[in-house]
């Protein structure tokens, strides 16, 4: 039978929900599991903390549909710990595991604010300088290391369709995703100029900073593209811990 967590780990527990939920938009459930014991609190030490989170969304409507992060053998002030909050006394390192869906990744790509960049964009048709608006992106993932992606595309009265395929790639820092190989199909004459903003904004939605909570950063480790869902392993360098 699993251990019941004590009184000391059970408050630390919740503050710690609460802060992590207070830095997102919306929560379908978060757990926080800390687990110690109140001597080894009273010296701060904390064996680990786990973080397992459900549909959580992200700044710019950016969804999440898993997030794990695992940290052992955690420094923590002893002092804010009676008080129920996690505050480090040292930065420390987390695995992290995330989820992202085919749904998740359409919905950042229609947000307002992915949007708002793929609107207006000065290009050059037929030697004259106008502007084109991406009114639709549809993102697929039909697996095989592969993302798809379609846009309607209207520039002045005319409208056409833009689309392209390509593979994912974790950069050497681990910092941001570019994608290589990229295969275009129907309408690339019309608009390379929207073309290569649709692959700069999807090597963006896909970057793991935007994942950062307060007092964390993030490094890909390696990325897995499946039909219907990509799923990142992470590092994360963690100097805080959010807390209510």
């Amino acid at each position: 039978m699993q251990d019941q967590p004590g009184l000391g780990e059970q408050a630390l527990n919740k503050a710690a929900e609460v802060g992590i939920s207070s830095q997102l938009d919306e929560v379908e459930n978060l757990d926080v599991d800390v687990k110690t014991d109140p001597i080894k609190l009273v010296q701060g030490q904390v064996d680990e903390v786990k973080i397992a989170g459900d549909g959580l969304v992200m700044k710019k409507d950016l969804r999440v549909e898993e997030l794990d992060m695992h940290m052992k053998g955690v420094a923590v002030n002893p002092l804010s710990a009676t008080f129920g909050k996690i505050e480090l006394t040292k930065p420390t390192d987390a695995s992290v595991r995330a989820v992202l869906t085919q749904a998740d990744i359409n919905r950042a790509f229609n947000s307002e604010y992915v949007r708002s960049q793929l609107s207006n964009l000065p290009v050059q048709l037929e030697g004259e300088t106008t502007t084109i608006s991406a009114q639709k992106v549809d993102f697929q993932l039909p697996g095989d290391d592969k993302v798809v992606l379609s846009a309607s595309v209207s520039a002045g009265d005319r409208t056409s369709r833009v689309a392209f395929s390509a593979k994912p790639v974790v950069s050497s820092n681990g910092q941001t995703i570019s994608l290589e190989n990229v295969e275009y199909g129907e309408g690339e004459e019309l608009s390379p100029e929207l073309t290569k903003a649709l692959v700069a904004q999807t090597s963006q939605i896909l970057n793991l900073s935007n994942f950062d909570l307060q007092g964390m950063s993030l490094r890909i480790k390696k990325l897995k593209v499946e039909a219907g869902k990509i799923t990142m392993q992470a590092e994360a360098h963690v100097e805080k811990i959010p807390s209510a």
